[in-house]
Order: C-alpha cells, then structure tokens, then sequence
C-alpha cells in the first residue's frame, strides 16, 4: 500500500495523529518553461547529462539550469529516497517515468500529475499573463494522466499512469470570473467521479487586486472552499487540500471545520531555510496534514536532506532552528557551498504567495532570540545522547545540542562519501 493511503486512512480516523503527507511538487515545466528545472548548483548523483551550447554565444553561468534528463535523474532519487508520500508532475514528465519507466510500481511514493494549468500559472519568461486575472484551462487529460493516451482501458482501475491529480482554482471576487472557474471545476470533478481518478484541491489567493484586505484574505479562502464543496457529495471531494498558510487562526477554522476535510499548505517562494521549515512547523501545529513545497525543495543547495529535515520535523525530532543548523551543517560536510551563510538563513521572511513571486505582502522579521546574532565561544562538537534501554536514541531526554549532534551524525552516515553529489565547477 502507498504511504499516502495509509496516511489519509489514519489521519480521518484519529484527530490527534501526527500522520503528515509530505509532497514534492515537481510540475514546474506547466509554469516556467526553460527555468522549471532549477539552478545546476545541485544535480542527482549521476551528475550532468550532456547539453548542446554554443561557447560564443553562451556564458556558463547564463547556461545554468538544469536540463529535463537531470531533472528526471532527480525525480528517480528523490522517489527512491522513499520519504515524500507524493510526487507531482507534469503530464508529460508522468507519462515518461510512470507510463513507460513504471517508476513508481514498486514504490512507496504516489505519483500524481498536474490537471490543470489556470492562466495565473503561465510564469514564462517577459510574459504578462500573470499580472491578469486568472482564466480556467487544461492542457492535460484525465486519460493522458492515467494511462498515457487519448483514452484508457476502463475495464480495470489499474493504470500505468498517475491515478491522482492536482486541480488549481484562483478565486479573483470577480462574480463572472469566479463562475466560470466553478463551471470547468465542476465539468472537471463530474468526470473525474466517472473515471475514478482522484484528485487534490488547490487554491490560490487572488492574483490581482481583489479588494479584500490581506489579513481577511484566510476566511474569503475558507467561506469559499467550504461553500463550494458543500454542493459537493463525498464521491466527487478532493483527497484534501492545498492551499495558502494564513496563519494559525486562519488554519484552525478550517481544519476543525470538518475531520473529513483533510488540509494541506502550499510552499511558495524559495526564501530561507527557515521559512520552510518554520511554515511546515507552524501550519502542522495548528491542524494542517499535508505539505506540497515546489520551489522550496527544487531549489535547495541538497534536496534529499532537505527533505529529510521536513520529514523530521513532521515527526517532530527536531524544531525548525535546529533543522536549519542540521541541514547547514550537511552542506559543509559535503562542502556545498549554501546559498546564504548559516545567520541569514535563519531569518524568517514572508513568502510571496503568487505563482511567479512578484509580490511581497509583509517585510522580513529577523528569528528572535537568534544565538547567532550575539558572539559565542566556540563549543566541543556533541558526541553523544542520551539512548533507551534497547540502544535507540531518546528524544524526549535530548536538549537541543544532543539533537543537532545526533541529526549531523545520522545524515552523514545516511548519505555518505558515497553520495556526494556531484557540483559544477
């Protein structure tokens, strides 16, 4: 069975579990084009695949993202890394490693595809559609996502394909927009209800000025993704949803609203390690289940121990300060160079919530009580911990020291030598 149907399963049936579904949204080729793939700082273990560029007309460091071959080599080892419960992807990406590689056969990760690609997506390169109101459109199909064709064999629910997928509303307060975005919504959910093809909701804040206050903007979310699927019975609901962390009022409301009701939160913008970790901390605290980080995970300096320390504190090992020294000091034992030194990546920023990350809603507020920002001797590293009876080690007895030390020493015995991921000069 897939981690995330245990996970749902669990999840609705006990309140109180911390069963969290981590998802890696990997679908970026629908938004970016050319800059999907994210910066070549970090590559899969097999390294660079060969790329055709001209000398005299590129530079290096314009010839910096990754190509599509180095992007699925990191889809392949993040899958194999088996700790995200979900994989999302383009349907083209889905067709090449779930219909013809059967990436996921054996596997405990779920693949899923994006349905739908609503125009607030469109984030090409000297593009405009961005800065417009979004408009309702699919470039996949349900069928092209299952199986890899115009039309599926229905004599069975096995596909090769992806059998979830995620559908993107942006609510805009505009009555005829907003209509016409629930009549695809509608025409979508019925035929996914046909073809037993399940699906998440996401939902956008509004991506043009909507007249609505920021700070009202979580219950204009909330009110319309309750009334919505109150027209909704329980064949044709999403598997849960995604959508902008508002803060933790915000959160609780809809998550106490209804147990079936399983929330999730978008990423967003890269921003600091921090921001991360700290959102998925905070939105778990107060009732959200599933995370989708995108751009926070694709550009990570080593997405595999980034995930690793998202999972961690999911499970709550480790707190999210701790995970960012944690993961730093990963870098500096594979001598990754991070994008920022450790004291700027324990900022905490606001994220823009827009696709393209045009806009900014409130400014960045410095972590408080950051150790970094005052001086502090140099201390012994932490060579061991407390442990259980049976040699395991023992959380609940750690201070926090004991375990950033116990986190270093398990990565780099997980990852290894062996693993080192290969960098550009």
């Amino acid at each position: 069975m897939k981690s995330l149907d245990t996970k749902i399963t669990e999840i609705r049936a006990n309140a109180s579990s911390r069963a969290f579904i981590l998802a890696d949204a990997k679908d970026a080729d629908m938004a970016f084009g050319v800059r999907a793939p994210g910066p070549r700082t970090y590559l899969a273990q097999r390294g660079e695949r060969p790329a055709r560029f001209s000398p005299e007309v590129w530079t290096r460091e314009e010839f910096g993202y990754r190509n599509l071959p180095e992007f699925l080599d990191i889809i392949r080892e993040v899958t194999h890394q088996g700790i995200v419960d979900i994989l999302l992807m383009s349907a083209y990406v889905n067709d090449q490693l779930s219909v013809k590689e059967g990436l996921f056969r054996n596997s405990p990760v779920t693949p899923a595809a994006r349905a739908n690609d609503t125009t607030d997506v469109w984030a090409i390169r000297h593009g405009c559609y961005t800065q417009e109101k979004s408009h309702p459109f699919r470039s996949a199909s349900i069928d092209h996502i299952q199986c890899g064709q115009i039309e599926c064999d229905r004599t069975t629910d096995q596909f090769p394909g992806a059998n979830l997928g995620l559908y993107s509303i942006t609510f805009v307060n505009q009555l005829a927009q907003d209509r016409e975005a629930l009549r695809w919504f509608k025409e979508f959910r019925e035929e996914a209800e046909r073809k037993h093809f399940r699906y998440f909701l996401e939902v956008f804040d509004p991506n043009v000025a909507s007249g609505i206050p920021p700070e009202n903007l979580g219950e204009f979310i909330n009110d319309n993704i309750l009334r919505v699927l109150a027209g909704v019975p329980e064949a044709g609901r999403p598997l849960f949803l995604k959508i902008v962390y508002h803060g933790p009022k915000a959160m609780e409301e809809l998550a106490q609203y209804d147990p079936n009701l399983v929330v999730g939160v978008l990423g967003g913008s890269a921003g600091t390690t921090f921001d991360a970790f700290r959102l998925i901390h905070d939105a778990q605290k107060y009732g959200a289940r599933v995370a989708l980080f995108g751009r926070k995970i694709n550009q990570a300096e080593h997405q595999l121990a980034f995930i690793e320390m998202l999972r961690r504190i999911t499970d709550g090992l480790i707190e999210p300060a701790e995970a960012v020294r944690a993961y730093h000091g990963e870098l500096q034992t594979r001598n990754i160079k991070p994008n920022r030194s450790l004291e700027q990546d324990l900022v905490l920023t606001d994220q823009a919530m827009s696709y393209d990350g045009a806009a900014t809603r409130r400014s960045r507020v410095e972590m408080r009580d950051n150790p970094l920002a005052r001086p502090k001797a140099p201390a012994a590293e932490q060579t061991d911990w407390p442990t259980r009876t049976d040699g395991a080690p023992d959380f609940e007895r750690m201070d926090p020291a004991q375990r950033l030390a116990y986190h270093r020493t398990r990565l780099a015995r997980q990852f290894g030598e062996a693993r080192r991921i290969p960098r550009d000069s």
